[in-house]
Parts: C-alpha cells; structure tokens; sequence
C-alpha cells in the first residue's frame, strides 16, 4: 500500500524532466539519504517537494489541529517513518531540542514578526521571543552537536522585504551569517510556476560557509517544457501558460454560488469603493482568465478575491478542490481533504505554492548538495 501511494505521488509532483530527476530514485545502500525537519508545516507543500527530490522527513509541527489532521492523512502513508516514531510535533516553542533529530534541510514557512529589539545590534538576541529565533535555536543546536544542517530553505510574505524598514530581513540575515551560513533570497511570484494564481512570496535560502558555493540561482518560472528558467529577461514571455480554467472543476454544487444577498453586498461596496477612487472589491475570474489574485486564509469568509464568473448566474467560490489546485496540490491523484469546506480554504491560503517550491527544491539539491 504504501510503495503504491509513493508511485503515485511521485508521479505527481515529478512530472518534469530535470537534473535533479534522479534523486528521486530509492538511494543504494551506501548512499546517504537526504533529510529535513518541516517547521511550522501547515499540509505539507514543502513535504510534497522535499519528496519529489528523495528526501525523507524526519521530524515535522504543526500546531493547528486541523492542519494536522490534513498532514497526517497525506503524509503517514509516504512517511511512516515520522508518525510510528513520534517526530509530527504540535507547538514548535514546547519541543526539547534534544527530541530533533539531525538533519540536512530545514524547511519552513514561518510568520512576519517584528523584532522588537531589532537593530540594537545583538545579532541573535535581538529575535528572542519570536518564531524566528526558534528556528535560530534548532540550527545552532544541531550546530553545537556538531551536525550543521546543511541548507535552510525559507518562505515568507512579500512584505517582509520591506517590513519594520528593512530591518526584519536585515535581522534574519544577519543572524544566519553569525550562524555561518551565505543567505540568498528572492520574491517570487506563483503565476511563472505554472500555476493560474498572481502569488508573490520571498524565499530565503541559506547555506554553510564552509561550502565552496558563494551563490545560489533561484529559478524565476518555469518554461513550457518545463525547464527552469534563471533569466527575468523576457520572465512573462518564455514562462508556460496558465489559465484559470485548468484548475477548474467541470460542474460544483449550488451552495457555491453567492447568495443575492451576499451579491447585492458586494456590488454595493465595489461601487461605494468606485465612488472613492480606489479599486477595492470583488475580483471576478472566468475560465479564459490567466491568473486569480492571491488566495488567503480568510477566503472563507466571502471569497471576495476570487470570484467564478457563472453564465446566466451570480458568481461563485471556488470549490475547495479548486482551491487546492490552485495552489499546485495533486488534488486529483491522491492528496486528500479530510476538513470541512471553511477550514480547507483556510489551509491552502495559508499553504505554499507547491510547483514553486517544488522547483526551488531542485535547485537546492542541484546546486548546494554535494
């Protein structure tokens, strides 16, 4: 049962030819596979690309317990392993450090906070208190034991580039090279992954000094064969095409429809925006649409920034498949939804793009593994 969902799952979140390919395959006896801890894990999109390069989970939490109930059902049968020894963690904070096990890779998506001690300059002290520093805290333990992780793969909203005037990012940087890592980051937006989704996230990915690599290349989108491409050069040209329809469903129930009342008060503050001069409102997709607006966790309440254009009816939400799709999730082969209709809009708005980082994953294997 469990070699079968790992074929499946393989096949769907390895569908392009590339040179980190190979990595996917089950390592020979006297090679070491490679690891990571997947922090502040939501449902898993950094497990489904760390999985598509062969790397094994060895240590996850989520505090949400809805969001755990979604990780488990998808990722005990790929990941025995991490269940049967008790390393899928709730509250990160609560964890002795000891119970984590060494690793390669940390990957995590953790929240904008702002340090407030930031820029009296006492480097890692100047982010206590936040989830930050835990993430601080466990790479200079493992440091300490003498196992350094060898890369940290980060992900975060757009505003932190520019958040509390730079001096967040400039923290967290600065930390990780007082830890002796290089840090490279970049913005990148979902819609050039092959996703129909206007997405932009930062990613910061770190490595240790002692390797001989002094850059990282992100991959800015991919192309229509599916190659990575590094050059924003003619980016929205050469990037593979999305439209909205590809990740539509072909009939969904009638409760997706808005309601006239919930309708009527969308038009009415679209037009009462109107009136100020600015563009708030609703945002209205169809299938020949090349992209939606950003999902987010609140789209549960009214789905206001992505509304389905219906023929001869009022618009609707996106169908929760839909949603998942429109993160990159194989909902069709294999990932399961195991929540309520409100709490899975709240799990994939919150998720990562998983072809985003899926790729990004691949060039962490290519490019910094040795």
């Amino acid at each position: 049962m469990i070699e079968v969902e790992r074929n499946l799952f393989e096949q769907t979140f390895s569908p392009e030819e590339s040179v980190a390919k190979h990595n996917s395959a089950t390592p020979s006896s006297d090679e070491k596979t490679l690891t990571f801890v997947d922090l502040f894990a939501g449902i898993g999109g950094f497990h489904l690309a760390m999985h598509s390069v062969g790397a094994e989970c060895v240590f996850a939490s989520e505090w949400d317990k809805f969001a755990r109930q979604t990780y488990e059902a998808n990722f005990r049968p790929i990941s025995p392993k991490l269940f049967r020894e008790g390393h899928f963690a709730g509250d990160i904070n609560k964890v002795d450090l000891e119970d984590i096990p060494s690793f390669d890779i940390l990957c995590a998506g953790f929240p904008c906070q702002p340090f407030s001690n930031a820029g009296l300059r006492r480097g890692f002290e100047d982010t206590r208190g936040t989830l930050f520093f835990r993430i601080a805290e466990i790479v200079k333990h493992q440091i300490d034991k003498g196992v350094p992780p060898q890369v940290l793969f980060l992900e975060n909203v757009k505003g932190l580039l520019h958040h509390d005037q730079n001096r967040t990012l400039k923290t967290i940087c600065s930390v990780l090279d007082d830890l002796g890592y290089y840090v490279s980051y970049r913005v990148l937006n979902a819609r050039n992954f092959g996703v129909p989704q206007n997405r932009e996230r930062i990613f910061i990915i770190a490595w240790l000094k002692s390797s001989d690599i002094h850059a990282f290349k992100f991959p800015l989108g991919l192309s229509s064969t599916n190659e990575h491409i590094f050059s924003d050069v003619n980016l929205h040209r050469d990037v593979k095409d999305t439209k909205v329809g590809d990740i539509l469903m072909n009939q969904v129930d009638a409760k997706y429809t808005l309601s006239e009342r919930l309708y009527a008060g969308h038009l009415r503050r679209k037009e009462m925006h109107k009136q100020k001069g600015n563009g708030f409102g609703f945002s209205l997709f169809d299938a020949n649409s090349k992209y939606t607006n950003t999902i987010s966790a609140r789209y549960y309440k009214d789905g206001s920034e992505i509304l389905i254009a219906q023929d001869n009816n009022r618009p609707r939400k996106l169908h929760p498949k839909e949603a998942g799709r429109l993160q990159g999730f194989p909902i069709d082969n294999g990932f399961k939804i195991v929540v309520s209709d409100t709490q899975a809009y709240k799990q994939f708005g919150n998720s990562v793009a998983v072809p985003m980082v899926k790729s990004i994953a691949q060039e962490i294997v290519n490019q910094l593994i040795k």
